[in-house]
This record gives structure tokens, sequence and C-alpha cells, in this order.
């Protein structure tokens, strides 16, 4: 049976770590992609694939993320929402409760709960600490939307090979950095299994990286 998945700023690395496996491994075969971003000429190579869709829109829009969500089975957004009143994540939510799809997975940083421990927790609340209020809420937001959401809270990335310890909400973070191949292969487990991480807002990051004071590249 067919699944229809949108990415939303599907230019980001993440995303096009996603969208390659999805479109090249036999086990994605009855994956559909809808993929959303401003400038839909960054992904003309994917143009004339029969299996895309490419929408320009903007997360600032919800007439624009109206139109992209319809018919969808899962929503991936591959961007933190920083804006000082979240209208980004209320933007997305209120398009999925418009179309009746249920299932969301957005980014988000890590430290938002304050459960980053040891000297790196400061040093990260004191680096990004600006913008973990409007992370946190974009957190809140889904849970309380009804919406079957994960919150991937993100650590600071680098390129490395898949290695990840998952933690989950109300359980210290472990690690301090992980990779973006990483991310996307948790993505790609709850695309092939919606259930995995539902109601959740999880922590992914190396654990090798554990007791680190800086990040790890």
């Amino acid at each position: 049976m067919t699944k229809n998945v949108l990415i939303i700023a599907a230019n980001g690395q993440i995303a096009r770590l996603v969208e390659e496996q999805i479109l090249n491994e036999d086990k994605f075969a009855d994956v559909r992609l809808t993929l959303f971003l401003r400038n839909k000429s960054r992904l003309a190579a994917l143009a004339n694939n029969s299996r895309v869709t490419l929408i320009e829109g903007s997360l600032d829009s919800l007439e624009d993320l109206k139109q992209a969500v319809k018919g969808q089975d899962i929503v991936f957004v591959g961007v933190v929402d920083h804006t000082s009143d979240n209208h980004q994540t209320q933007n997305v939510v209120a398009a999925m409760q418009a179309a009746g799809v249920k299932r969301l997975v957005y980014t988000n940083v890590l430290g938002i709960y304050d459960e980053v421990p040891g000297a790196f927790g400061k040093w990260n609340q004191q680096t990004i600490g600006a913008g973990l209020s409007s992370a946190l809420k974009s957190d809140q937001i889904m849970e309380q939307s009804g919406l079957d959401y994960t919150t991937l809270r993100l650590p600071w990335l680098n390129d490395r090979e898949v290695k990840y310890e998952i933690t989950h909400k109300n359980e210290p973070y472990l690690g301090v950095s992980g990779s973006r191949k990483s991310i996307a292969d948790v993505v790609l487990r709850i695309i092939a299994e919606p259930e995995f991480l539902k109601n959740d807002s999880v922590g992914i990051a190396d654990p090798a990286t554990q007791g680190e004071n800086q990040p790890v590249y």
C-alpha cells in the first residue's frame, strides 16, 4: 500500500539524506514523497521522479501548508521553530488537523527540558539559551495538539556514520553530538513503522560523546 510522506524544509541536509534513502532502497518502494521548500529549483534533480512531487511554500503560510498536507500519511518537518510566537508549529498543527492527518515528526534542539547534564549542559545553555524558550513551546504545542507526534531533540551535529542512543522525555540526555545520518535513520524508522516513538519527545546522540565539554565534529 502506498504511503504518502510530506517533508517540509526538504532541502535541508537531514531531509536530503532521508529522501535519498527512500528513493533508493527497496524497502521504501511504496513511499511517495511530497517535498515542500521555498525554492523547488534546489531539488530540480528530483523533478522528473515519478514518486516525487515538489511544492514551493513557506512554513509562515497556513494556506501553503494546508495544500501540502492533503492526502499525506506522515509529515516530517526538518527545521526547528525559532519564531517568537511559534506560528510555524501552529501552522503545521492547524493544517494537519484540518486535513485529518495525524502523524507528525518535528525537529527540535537539546536542552529544552534542562535535560543535558554537566559542564556541556551549562555550555549548551549559554550558547543556544536564547532560542530554547521558543523551541520548548514548539514541543508543548505538539504535545497538546492531539496529533501523533514525535519531537526529535537534536544534538550538535556532525557528518559521522550512524551511531546513536535514544533518550526519552524526563531522562537525562546521553551524549553531546551525533550524526546527521543518525537523525535520518530515526526518521526513516518512523516512516517504516509509524508507531515507533509515537507521542514522545526524544533525544538522539552518540553515547560515545557523553562527558565531552564541547561538540564533537
